[in-house]
């Protein structure tokens, strides 16, 4: 089974790990890194690390991910190329514009929080 994840993956942390961790036990993992561009419209903030360190930094933690960068306008891109069978959602995560309202051809599944006062992203920058 092809599981496709979706995220900035900024500082990897614990949190991150654990939606990994789950997406290796339900299969072949697939990990779309957000752009830099798309981090700053989405979001309206830089990431702390440019997209190119938070590849490598999933590819070097985690080998056996197929690891790829977002398309820089197409967020289908990706579901296209992957073929997923399932897409994972981190609990606080939506899916990027355009996906959200496409007919997908697997189903979404939101995981429960990791910690999230201690490891969510935004507790982990102030």
């Amino acid at each position: 089974m092809r599981v496709l994840l979706f995220g900035t993956f900024d500082r990897l942390h614990p949190g991150h790990e654990f939606v990994l961790r789950e997406a290796a036990q339900r299969g072949e993992v697939h990990v779309v890194i957000a752009r830099d561009a798309n981090v700053r419209k989405i979001k309206g903030r830089d990431p702390e690390q440019n997209e190119e360190n938070r590849k490598t930094a999933i590819e070097s933690t985690y080998p056996q991910a197929h690891v790829l960068l977002g398309d820089d306008t197409d967020f289908l891109a990706p579901v296209r190329s992957v073929s997923p069978d399932l897409i994972l959602l981190g609990y606080d995560q939506m899916l990027p514009p355009g996906v959200r309202e496409a007919d997908l051809p697997c189903p979404v599944e939101r995981l429960p929080a990791f910690q999230p006062a201690i490891y969510k992203s935004s507790v982990r920058r102030a």
